[in-house]
């Protein structure tokens, strides 16, 4: 193991450095709790909301009008057949 302030190797189970006396103890690896997921999940969620309603807003459905010759059929607003 190599000391990080210094660069001297030192012995893998050595808990300070032979030369400088720096602690060469190796910080943990970080894991995300259970309550850093929920968080996360959440900023997620409403980012989601935020962007579909952002998204309904700015793009209205498209509405087009059917010809009555083409779709007798359908029951139009104007000029019901009964």
């Amino acid at each position: 193991m190599r000391c990080p302030k210094c660069n001297t190797e030192n012995k893998d189970d050595a808990k300070f450095c032979k030369k400088c006396g720096t602690a060469l103890i190796i910080k943990p690896v970080w894991r995300p709790t259970w309550m850093w997921h929920i968080k996360v999940l959440c900023v997620i969620f409403l980012v989601l909301i935020v962007l579909f309603f952002v998204l309904n807003a700015l793009f209205k459905p498209y509405m087009r009008k059917l010809p009555e010759d083409v779709t007798p059929w359908l029951k139009h607003e104007k000029g019901l057949k009964k």
